[in-house]
């Protein structure tokens, strides 16, 4: 089964958090309009262009270059100072919000994360769940990402970096020659300033000149880096997506509609396979939950949400899902609903968990149907099995508004 890795890079990143933060904080100018800059103190000599705008690029400032020459270039041009907690909050923020999709998720950057999705898309396709994330992260925080999608790690960011900003392109293998190969070397990742002098005496001017060169030969002029480079040339990446993040405090996950749902009966269709996703990563985790969460968004952006504690913590898909449709009774009034979410807290392990006298053995039957199913998930992917009664989620054409 062929791997599905995400790469979420932040478009612009300081200059777009320090954009947002300052609406937020009531200023009116949204400096991604304006010539604006990242920049570092001038008066200690650390004048350093970190970010920029869009306009500003257009003045030909460039990222690194002194901000005395970005002003020679642009006289009305604004300098703002960078402001890391700032930075730091709002990539724990789009950190959290990816952890509804997947628990494999690694920090490549303050600014970009891979997530393995291959055991995690729930009925929908990588490009489905792209959209959506897409689409929150712009109306949850305001600013926008770049998403590639591919089969390893260095085609996913290879992906990501096409078109910008605000894209989402995939980078399967089959798409290598068509997509990748015609790109100039300088854009392969890893191929540095350095390299290129000696690639063009060997008249590689683009990526599919190298991915076509004899890997001996490369290997030969570069050494180690030379089979990197070469591999990196025809797609060949087989490093994991490593998560060092610690226990999650809380698991969930929500999905943004492919139409808007009035009915409930089809709601709780759409429950049951965010309950199933849920649960599958709480036994995952090896952890029990005693709080769940349900939300609902209506098409008009209005949020509510409803919450209960049950008595004996659980990771049953059963028991969290008949929970979770009682909150969805309480909740739902008839609207028009674009987003349905399950959330579950107040995390324990087994040993902390507390031991019913009233366990039955329709209990032990509902653990061993879980075991078997995740077991049959993580053998031969997570769309092996699913449950009776799940909503497609796939969007539908004639239903798409």
């Amino acid at each position: 089964m062929e791997r599905i890795i995400m790469h979420v890079d932040v478009n612009n990143a300081f200059l777009s958090w320090t954009a947002v933060e300052r609406l937020k904080n009531g200023e009116t100018l949204d400096i991604r309009t304006i010539p604006a800059i990242i920049g570092g103190d001038e008066k200690q000599r650390k004048g350093v262009v970190l970010a920029k705008s869009p306009i500003a690029k257009k003045f030909g400032i460039q990222t690194g270059e002194p901000i005395y020459f970005a002003r020679k270039k642009c006289r009305n041009l604004q300098v703002f100072s960078s402001n890391f907690s700032v930075y730091y909050k709002y990539s724990n923020a789009l950190y959290n919000l990816l952890c509804e999709y997947t628990d494999k998720i690694e920090r490549f950057s303050i600014d970009e994360c891979f997530m393995d999705l291959t055991n995690y898309l729930a009925g929908r396709t990588p490009e489905i769940i792209a959209k959506e994330i897409n689409k929150r992260v712009k109306e949850e925080f305001g600013f926008t990402v770049n998403i590639g999608i591919a089969n390893n790690k260095l085609l996913a960011k290879m992906a990501s970096d096409f078109e910008k900003p605000d894209k989402i392109h995939t980078l399967y293998k089959n798409q290598i020659k068509e997509k990748m190969w015609t790109l100039p070397v300088s854009d392969l990742f890893m191929v540095g300033r350095k390299s290129l002098p000696k690639l063009e005496k060997m008249h590689i001017r683009t990526i599919g000149d190298l991915a076509k060169k004899e890997e001996k030969e490369l290997i030969k002029a570069f050494g180690k880096y030379g089979k990197m480079i070469w591999e990196y040339a025809n797609g060949i990446d087989n490093s994991e997506v490593i998560s060092i993040e610690p226990e999650p405090k809380c698991i969930g996950n929500s999905v943004t509609l492919p139409y808007d749902i009035s009915n409930l009966e089809e709601l709780q269709e759409v429950l049951l396979s965010i309950v199933e996703q849920t649960t599958y990563r709480l036994r995952k985790h090896k952890l029990y939950a005693s709080v769940i969460n349900v939300q609902l968004k209506t098409k008009d952006f209005k949020v509510s949400s409803h919450q209960k504690k049950i008595d004996i913590a659980t990771n049953s898909t059963k028991i969290i899902y008949e929970e979770a449709k009682k909150l969805l009774k309480e909740l739902y009034n008839g609207e028009a609903i674009r987003l349905i979410g399950v959330r579950v807290d107040n995390l324990s392990s087994k040993e902390e968990t507390q031991i019913s006298i009233f366990d039955t053995k329709e209990k032990e039957k509902q653990e061993k149907l879980d075991e078997v199913i995740d077991k049959i998930k993580n053998k031969y992917g997570y769309n092996a099995i699913t449950r009776a009664g799940k909503a497609d989620l796939k969007e539908t054409p004639d239903k798409l508004k």
